[in-house]
């Protein structure tokens, strides 16, 4: 049976470590803080609740790297966006020949980024980095230890880079996460960004009444009402003219719903109020979380920066990147994941295309 290291405690990391040992595999969870996974490390326990109910035993947590990712096949990375990049760094001098590493999720050129980084700090071992379009759970943890999974999406899209290592991919997922399904190339997880859409304008739309409340509200529920969520269909209108641009077909939001939930609606705001999967999902309790500080600039900012080698207007995704920016005192443009830190400056549609299917 595959051996799997999950990088990142938070919320999801907790989760997926939590939930592979309960289905029976050897898991080791890595952070990078001790202190986060003290008691974790103590009891070797993950309490799950919600969807699954299970106390589960997992074979290590460390704040060792080395030590987390020896012998493990299978490295799931589920940390923010933002720290792929301090990951790949960190975790480049102890890969192994036959390793594979998922980015849970990747937002947009996740993979991209990631074997960049490893080639600049001179991996040549035979590793497989994949990225996966979101997150297989919605889950939110209580205390180290104990977390809760709302809903375990029906289907999540996963690719490798190169695509060429989509069968190799494929043979250890089916076993581990039968959820995921592999996709032609990281173009159609990186462009079927859902987090894009819901997460960033949704925060933006809601700025007062989170830092008033301290997010003491249902986010999908309560902050998504019909006028929000006609700005919601425009974010998703621009994303799927860029991904048209470099040759695929993407799914709308509507679609994915469908797809991930099993949830149908006449427009994307009955969509969202039909998943049960988001009942009691509450709102962060502060503007400084994910939502702004990792699918900004890590998911919109990539999508608007290939718009515009394709020609394609992204005006809504702009305004939110900028008030976004404003709001946290961050030029999100300048520092998200732009073409120019991806190494793709000066390509053509074509030529990314070919390297986001193929590699570098």
């Amino acid at each position: 049976m595959t051996r799997i290291c999950v990088i990142g405690a938070g919320n999801g990391g907790q989760a997926l470590a939590g939930y592979l040992a309960w289905r029976g595999f050897d898991v080791s969870l890595y952070n990078r803080s001790a202190w986060r996974i003290a008691p974790i490390s103590k009891s070797r326990t993950i309490k799950i609740e919600g969807e699954v109910s299970a106390t589960t035993k997992i074979t290590l947590a460390t704040s060792n790297l080395e030590e987390a990712i020896a012998d493990r096949r299978l490295i799931m990375v589920v940390v923010p966006a933002f720290a792929h990049r301090d990951v790949a760094q960190k975790i480049a001098p102890f890969l192994e020949d036959g390793q594979i590493i998922i980015l849970n999720p990747g937002r947009t050129a996740g993979a991209l980024e990631f074997r960049k980084v490893l080639e600049e700090n001179g991996v040549g071992k035979d590793i497989i980095v994949a990225e996966a379009q979101t997150f297989i759970f919605a889950s939110r943890a209580s205390n180290p230890g104990v977390v809760k999974i709302f809903r375990i999406k029906n289907a999540v899209p996963i690719a490798a880079l190169p695509a060429s290592k989509n069968r190799e991919l494929e043979k250890v997922v089916n076993e581990v996460l039968p959820e995921f399904e592999i996709v032609p190339s990281t173009l159609h997880t990186s462009f079927n960004n859902i987090g894009a859409v819901f997460h960033p304008a949704t925060t933006v739309l809601n700025a007062a009444r989170i830092e008033t409340t301290f997010g003491k509200f249902e986010f999908y529920f309560e902050g998504i009402s019909p006028s929000v969520a006609k700005i919601l269909e425009k974010i998703d209108e621009e994303r799927c003219n860029v991904a048209r641009s470099f040759g695929m077909e993407p799914m709308t939001s509507v679609q994915w719903l469908r797809y991930a939930y099993d949830v149908r609606g006449a427009g994307l705001y009955d969509a969202i109020h039909n998943n049960e999967g988001y009942r009691g999902i509450q709102a962060p309790p502060s503007l400084e979380n994910r939502y702004l500080m990792e699918d900004v600039p890590m998911s919109l900012v990539p999508i608007s920066s290939f718009g515009k080698v394709a020609g394609i207007q992204t005006r809504t995704i702009d305004s939110v990147v900028h008030i976004a920016s404003l709001m946290m005192n961050i030029d999100f443009f300048e520092n998200g994941r732009t073409l120019k830190k991806l190494g793709l400056e000066n390509k053509s549609t074509e030529e990314i295309k070919k390297i986001m299917e193929v590699g570098l």
